[in-house]
């Protein structure tokens, strides 16, 4: 796990990584990656009672916004620092890293499900949508040495930015429009779709995955399995 390849083709991978070194050799010296790990994580925490604090106030939508871009700040930032300082620790770093966004991702949706904004049971689908994708790439990371960070060139980056979009729209009308089909809940039809668009990498990922390595280790003949 400590030599294993980052994968980032993201849209927006380039103009980020160029962004997040020139950050890095500016930040003080004081400033180390453990300190931008747990910005990030309690930013996350932040968005999430910003959310269920919405039901009262919309205004709480910005704070969540807002939080979204910090979160981005310490959680891109954290390992940039670290190589960019040559002090990288790779495995408690990429331990450490996912395990918070795990932790994180299901505060975050656990307070969209307490918002009136996604409905529990979709937020709790997409929630298992996310940890299955993401047991699924940490076990590629484990067998093949390569961690995928993008999919269809939607990273984490990208996924912050369409949340903060809806976070704002949430503001002006919190349904989209299907025609025929009637008004759904914006969130709701987004979750919908990001979990349907999750199982589909699943699917591939993991398909793609087996393929491969069993090419690489092909059955002996009169192998049982």
């Amino acid at each position: 796990m400590s030599d294993h390849v980052r994968q980032h083709r993201s849209l927006l991978a380039a103009v980020e990584r160029r962004l997040l070194i020139a950050v890095a050799h500016r930040l003080p010296t004081w400033v180390h990656s453990d300190h931008l790990t747990g910005l990030a994580m309690a930013a996350m925490v932040t968005a999430s009672a910003a959310f269920i604090c919405s039901r009262w106030d919309t205004r709480a939508l910005w704070i969540v916004v807002a939080a979204l871009g910090v979160n981005w700040f310490g959680d891109s930032l954290d390992g940039t620092l670290a190589r960019v300082r040559n002090a990288e620790r790779p495995r408690y770093g990429f331990y450490l890293d996912h395990v918070l966004d795990i932790v994180g991702i299901t505060i975050l949706l656990a307070g969209l499900a307490a918002s009136p904004f996604m409905s529990p049971v979709i937020a709790l689908s997409l929630l298992i949508a996310y940890l299955l994708v993401s047991g699924e790439v940490f076990l590629a990371t484990a067998v093949r040495g390569v961690f995928k960070m993008s999919f269809a060139w939607i990273g984490p980056t990208e996924l912050r930015i369409l949340l903060a979009i809806g976070a704002i729209a949430l503001r002006n009308d919190p349904h989209v429009n299907l025609g025929a089909l009637g008004r759904l809940p914006l969130f709701d039809f987004g979750g919908l779709i990001a979990a349907a668009g999750l199982t589909v990498v699943l699917i591939v990922s993991a398909t793609r995955n087996a393929m491969a390595l069993a090419r690489l280790e092909p059955r002996r003949s009169g192998a049982t399995n």
